[in-house]
């Protein structure tokens, strides 16, 4: 039986920065003795991930000795920028030049960030080293159905029919509970909290794909995310002059931090946030 962690074709690995993918690196890397020729391990920077995430991906790069590359989005030519742990943006940055490019704030029915702001970036990486086809290993696990089902149907990117989309996790029957096992017996860790298998503050922290309770609870926990969120809804955009909203379907962040101050928390761990590429 093939092994799906076995690379044998030019092949970028897209590494979210939470603990499925960084266990899909790994595996990569035992199933290969190490990071194969021509396989690039790429991690998009929103300038709004979680200090703990940058960290993670620091540590498995230096403790499992492969490079990765720090990869953000940048509105001119070529469309993106190489940096590192130390020049990584952390306040914003990459997100809000793409709503000034823009001129509208991502929202659950017209997205735009998981794509302008990650597998663009890394898709224009990739075709800046001269390469024209490759494969996309994802870390999308077997217990994740719908997005299983859905990425399988297309086959490849949305970005480009070049692109063959892999998900060596799915392929080998891993589910959370693998990923799970596989980090408690680490020196390392992400340190962030996960329910259920969950990391309930990775990606971007305050991401309006995330339950409305959810968010509540990390605003809660941390008045100060919201600040830059809040920021972002009082600009005046092009496409909507006033009251510019990530969600029209439920409080501003403004009310919800207003709210967090004031009120317990209505976090419910059963919630269920809005599928997104970004992944775990």
């Amino acid at each position: 039986m093939r092994d799906p962690f076995k690379i044998d074709h030019p092949t970028c690995i897209s590494f979210s920065g939470g603990r499925t993918s960084a266990y899909m690196l790994w595996r990569v890397l035992q199933a290969n003795a190490g990071l194969p020729s021509e396989t690039l391990v790429c991690f998009a920077n929103t300038g709004k991930e979680v200090a703990a995430t940058l960290r993670f991906v620091r540590d498995c790069a230096e403790q499992w000795h492969v490079p990765i590359h720090w990869l953000e989005y940048r509105p001119t030519p070529p469309g993106f920028a190489v940096v590192d742990f130390n020049s990584a943006s952390r306040e914003g940055e990459p997100f809000e030049a793409l709503i000034h490019k823009r001129q509208y704030l991502p929202n659950p029915v017209a997205r735009g960030c998981t794509t302008s702001l990650k597998i663009r970036p890394m898709h224009k990486f990739v075709r800046s080293l001269g390469w024209t086809e490759w494969d996309q290993f994802i870390g999308i696990r077997a217990d994740e159905q719908r997005r299983v089902a859905k990425i399988r149907a297309r086959g490849h990117s949305t970005e480009s029919a070049s692109e063959s989309m892999c998900m060596p996790l799915a392929e080998a029957g891993i589910t959370v509970r693998d990923v799970t096992a596989f980090w408690d017996t680490q020196p390392f860790n992400l340190e962030l909290l996960t329910v259920n298998g969950r990391t309930l503050e990775g990606n971007c922290d305050l991401c309006f794909v995330k339950p409305r309770g959810q968010r509540l609870a990390l605003i809660k926990a941390r008045p100060e995310t919201a600040t830059w969120w809040i920021r972002m809804e009082s600009l005046n955009l092009a496409s909507k002059p006033s009251g510019a909203r990530f969600r029209a379907d439920g409080p501003t962040y403004a009310e919800l931090a207003r709210f967090a101050a004031s009120q317990g928390d209505l976090f419910d761990p059963g919630d269920e946030p809005i599928g997104c590429y970004c992944g775990d």
